[in-house]
């Protein structure tokens, strides 16, 4: 995997409303950060590009040396409703002066307001429940639970099959990975998971065939009948694009599952929270999932996730047997109920449908400038993949990938690493507050970037 330069390096001075570099990058006086963290942590946390975060506010992050970026990353698909929103940090003095840090499954008032909120954004709020946990990971584990829970309680242990998609990404804990689509995040794993089984994902470039059949086809060629399937996992959109389903794939699917009795997850965890355009990215399909899995843009902040699902399926644990630690700590809680008033009231998921009708042909247009490396463009509302490959093939190009991500990054735009299966997409991902204005200077840097790299 290509890493970013760690020597400091002269760039050009930028100074615009909404970007300012003033040093080399890295910054040389960020260094001896930099050289800690690589003596008292795994290289594993390293690899993004190498700003040291001092303050964040809205779509633009800064660093203490005078520097500041206008975000496309939202950290990682985390701050819909903007960074250091005052609400959310006024809301969380609020709980500090009142020392209520920490109450396990202890009732506390806000929880009950965030349940009930989320049970109202739900596909069907009087016969769906909602479940807090900690992290994305946390909540697609627990999808899988509950699947395989409903499935041997309600048919017995021969419906036991998990079905996922190639290329998925569902977290990083083992229930998770098994559920994953990428072989080389799983070879850790030695003889489990033989109840995983994953199929094509439909995207269109890497896997040209989008019928329904070939899920069929597929789950027949492993040796797996319907009858014996328990739950299908899917992600909104896959995250390694984003790839979002075909319409009548989607609908097929989960007829499928709701004809075999058959628990349908589909993990929202990056697409929900307005980031589509949609309030759930699985809108944009019409249908409705029997459990849905929530994090990151659920808070704009804190660490926290959510089961959202039939009442049947989430009701089959007894009290006490299905909890987490810090799933619903007032901290994380009252960050989440403040990040959805502001989603709602400030029409954040609207505005990222009416940016979307901007950011995807503009990315359209500049993809068509490079079709032979820029690959493959794909997106919906405030999120958007480009895949680099080597010239006139399919193949990724990660290298050529990390040339761009750095090249915006020195203009003073910041997007995470690229993501996909090689590394060679280019993720863009703003918080659903950037301006029109905004975007259109984002749009501004990354074709100069394009065309610095690619145009020689």
């Amino acid at each position: 995997m290509a890493k970013y330069n760690l020597i400091p390096v002269d760039v050009p001075e930028v100074s615009t409303k909404y970007r300012t570099i003033r040093t080399k990058l890295p910054v040389p006086e960020s260094l001896p950060i930099f050289n800690t963290l690589s003596e008292s942590e795994p290289v594993s946390m390293m690899g993004q590009p190498p700003v040291i975060w001092d303050g964040a506010e809205g779509f633009q992050v800064y660093d203490r040396w005078g520097n500041k970026w206008l975000d496309w990353s939202s950290g990682v698909l985390i701050t819909n409703a903007g960074h250091g929103r005052k609400e959310i940090i006024d809301e969380l003095r609020n709980i500090l002066d009142r020392k209520l840090l920490a109450t396990y499954v202890f009732v506390h008032e806000k929880r009950a307001e965030l349940t009930k909120m989320l049970q109202g954004i739900s596909p069907d709020p009087v016969n769906y429940l909602v479940f807090l946990l900690s992290t994305g990971s946390e909540a697609t584990e627990n999808c899988i639970k509950l699947a395989k829970t409903y499935a041997f309680e309600k048919h017995g242990p021969q419906k036991k099959y998990m079905v996922s998609f190639n290329n998925a990404f569902h977290g990083r804990t083992m229930g998770a990975q098994l559920a994953g689509g990428n072989p080389r995040l799983k070879t850790w794993i030695v003889d489990e998971g033989k109840t995983f089984i994953q199929v094509p994902f439909p995207d269109g470039y890497k896997n040209e065939n989008t019928s329904f059949d070939l899920f069929l086809e597929s789950i027949k060629s492993q040796g797996v009948k319907p009858e014996e399937i328990a739950g299908m996992i899917v992600e909104s959109y896959q995250g390694v694009g984003p790839d979002f389903l075909p319409l009548e794939y989607a609908q097929k699917l989960v007829a499928f599952c709701k004809e075999h009795d058959i628990v349908s997850i589909f993990d929202e965890v990056q697409a929900g929270f307005g980031r589509t355009g949609k309030m759930f990215c699985f809108e944009n399909y019409g249908i409705k999932p029997d459990l849905i899995a929530c994090g990151k843009g659920i808070s704009s902040s804190l660490p926290i996730s959510a089961v959202i699902g039939r009442k049947d399926i989430m009701g089959l644990y007894s009290p006490g047997s299905m909890t987490s630690t810090h799933s619903g700590s007032p901290l994380p809680v009252v960050a989440a109920i403040e990040s959805l008033k502001l989603i709602i009231n400030e029409k954040l998921v609207e505005n990222a449908a009416k940016l979307g009708d901007i950011l995807i042909p503009e990315l359209s247009r500049i993809q068509r400038k490079y079709p032979d490396i820029l690959g493959c463009l794909q997106g919906k509302g405030l999120v958007a993949g480009i895949q680099v490959v080597k010239k006139g093939t399919k193949i990724p190009d990660s290298d050529m990938a990390l040339k761009i991500n750095e090249k915006c990054f020195h203009k003073g735009l910041l997007m995470f690493a690229p993501v996909g299966i090689a590394g060679e997409c280019l993720k863009i991902a703003p918080p659903l507050t950037i301006t029109e204005e905004a975007l259109w200077e984002g749009i501004q840097v990354f074709e100069e970037a394009c065309d610095e790299i690619l145009g020689k």
